[in-house]
């Protein structure tokens, strides 16, 4: 009988932790209620835009809008390039972030914001790195305290480990013949059939791409869709978790939910984020499909 309770005791734990761990770095509002009581070295970054931190934010929360982590404009060749990691480095330790804390990412609920800034905290070796969906009712009924009054982390130091396993690039593409290149933009962004008058408009897509939309990947909240979910639209796009990804969009916004819904949903141990994405595919003359 005794042997009969514990064997139901360990069961019952590991549908909780297989719970907890469905969406691997994806977390709920609850799990991360959880988080904040007990670890001690947690930092929570809001990566939604300056006046949107400003009306509200979770408590304790330093504001890392994406575009910070950027090139600025007219800087290089390519907008949306990620800057020099060096000094991505240095704003992240300037806000209170080092490599080794436990960290939690959200954004105004759309999870691109937050997807890219999580991208980033991974591709410089950030060790833990979680992805919390902003969903209103979700948040009250956990009681998450938000607040507007702006939140000041003493310095730390980010020691950067780049983790190239999350990373590709123009050479990393050519030279890899057998990899699955996913763009997460629109049919009309995709097939190059857009109006040419509007930001929108490209000429057509990477030869051999798989269009996947970024907005597939979730449901009408925003949040990611379920593990069945996600299975069914792979199994419909011939992807297999064998298979090395590389996922892109115009300028790596909208592939990183893409890259969340793949690596984090799915599970899928080889995903790659394209940082040029299409602008710097296109300005180095590469072959485009329509």
């Amino acid at each position: 009988m005794k042997t009969y309770k514990l064997l139901g005791i360990i069961s019952l734990i590991v549908m909780m932790v297989t719970g907890l761990t469905a969406q691997g770095d994806i977390i709920t509002a609850k799990q991360f209620k959880e988080l904040k009581k007990s670890a001690d070295n947690l930092v929570i970054v809001d990566a939604s835009k300056a006046k949107l931190y400003k009306k509200a934010h979770i408590k304790g929360a330093v504001n890392i809008p994406y575009k910070v982590l950027n090139l600025d404009k007219g800087i290089g060749e390519v907008a949306g390039l990620l800057k020099p990691v060096e000094d991505v480095a240095k704003l992240l330790g300037d806000k209170g972030i080092s490599n080794t804390d436990m960290i939690v990412v959200y954004d105004e609920g759309s999870q691109k914001y937050s997807s890219r800034v999580y991208w980033v905290l991974k591709y410089l070796g950030a060790k833990n790195v979680k992805l919390l969906h902003k969903e209103n009712k979700a948040w009250r009924k956990a009681r998450i305290p938000l607040t507007s009054s702006s939140t000041k982390l003493d310095a730390k130091t980010f020691e950067v480990v780049i983790n190239n396993d999350v990373f590709a690039d123009i050479s990393f593409i050519e030279s890899n013949k057998d990899i699955v290149i996913v763009d997460a933009r629109g049919k009309k962004e995709f097939t190059g059939t857009g109006d040419k008058k509007k930001t929108k408009y490209s000429k057509g897509h990477l030869p051999g791409a798989v269009n996947l939309f970024f907005k597939d990947v979730q449901n009408e909240d925003k949040s990611f869709k379920s593990v069945e979910d996600m299975t069914k639209i792979a199994e419909d796009l011939g992807f297999t978790k064998d298979k090395t990804y590389v996922v892109y969009c115009k300028t790596g916004i909208k592939a990183a939910v893409v890259y969340n819904a793949l690596k984090n949903v799915l599970g899928y141990p080889n995903v790659k984020l394209y940082d040029g994405a299409y602008l710097e595919w296109e300005k180095k003359g590469k072959a485009i499909e329509k």
